[in-house]
């Protein structure tokens, strides 16, 4: 199954009445109310996915910024949004496809059937595919869930993991080196992660990196077919945009999506910084 599809073949199947379930995700983390951009313009019938409420859920700070959604939350989410058996669900937005992964992490480990657009809002609007402005409200769709082991670790699978496979930071130098500490109370990172950044996978174009340049990344940090590979990021976010990465270069990962934001506010958990692994650690 691809996980990505173009601009141009998305809008062939919807020319041909193929049973299509477009979503929204725009979000950032600047900026995660996308429902004004939304509703000024989106590709036709595609329904607002908001991330804060429906991709993620509120917990206590101990849990991360972004805590997964319960199962019966997210099924709720999927009958709002109208998704029906059988149906091709797209997910998009106007950033690089990083909220958008989040989508397909969730939905594609739920049993849908997920792509996410290939260069996203802005891919799109490049082809000369038109927007339509307003808001969509769609009938109740009929898709189940399954309610599998989405690939997430808890943070102790996450604390031992670089002992068994390759424990992978997607943030960026600076905050994986601890330079900045960003929205998180310390700075750094987990002891034995190494760091490989979520945008080395993302074309000036916003277009994922094809699946050869991805192998080639992620083998320069010894992440390779014949290795365990666990991501984490800042919130869980960023995390699941290499998982995607990494899938369309066939390759396969666990998240730790409770990720930095989880790992910083768990007492006694330990911090490395600089530019390796294991350089400084020290407890916070």
């Amino acid at each position: 199954m691809s996980h990505l599809i173009s601009p141009d073949e998305l809008h062939a199947r919807l020319a041909d009445g193929a049973p299509v379930t477009l979503l929204d995700v725009r979000w950032r983390l600047d900026l995660p109310e996308g429902r004004p951009e939304y509703v000024s313009g989106h590709l036709p019938g595609a329904v607002y996915v908001d991330l804060e409420a429906e991709l993620s859920r509120r917990g206590h700070p101990e849990d991360g910024r972004h805590p997964l959604p319960l199962h019966a939350d997210l099924q709720r989410a999927v009958t709002r949004w109208g998704v029906d058996e059988g149906d091709l669900v797209v997910v998009y937005d106007d950033n690089d496809s990083v909220a958008a992964a989040r989508a397909w992490w969730l939905l594609r480990r739920s049993g849908l059937h997920v792509c996410v657009l290939d260069g996203g809002l802005r891919g799109w609007i490049a082809a000369g595919h038109l927007l339509r402005a307003g808001d969509v409200a769609p009938r109740a769709g009929t898709a189940a869930l399954r309610e599998e082991d989405p690939g997430d670790l808890s943070i102790e699978e996450a604390a031992a993991f670089p002992t068994q496979g390759v424990l992978i930071d997607v943030r960026t130098p600076e905050r994986y080196r601890g330079t900045s500490a960003g929205y998180d109370p310390a700075a750094g990172h987990i002891p034995g992660a190494v760091n490989l950044p979520a945008v080395t996978h993302i074309a000036a174009d916003g277009r994922l990196r094809d699946g050869e340049e991805v192998r080639r990344a992620f083998a320069r940090v010894g992440a390779t077919e014949d290795t365990p590979i666990a991501l984490y990021c800042a919130s869980g976010i960023a995390s699941a945009h290499s998982a995607l990465a990494l899938a369309v270069a066939g390759l396969d990962a666990k998240v730790f999506s409770g990720s930095w934001s989880r790992w910083t506010q768990s007492a006694g958990r330990p911090v490395a910084v600089g530019a390796s692994p294991a350089e400084r650690v020290f407890g916070h």
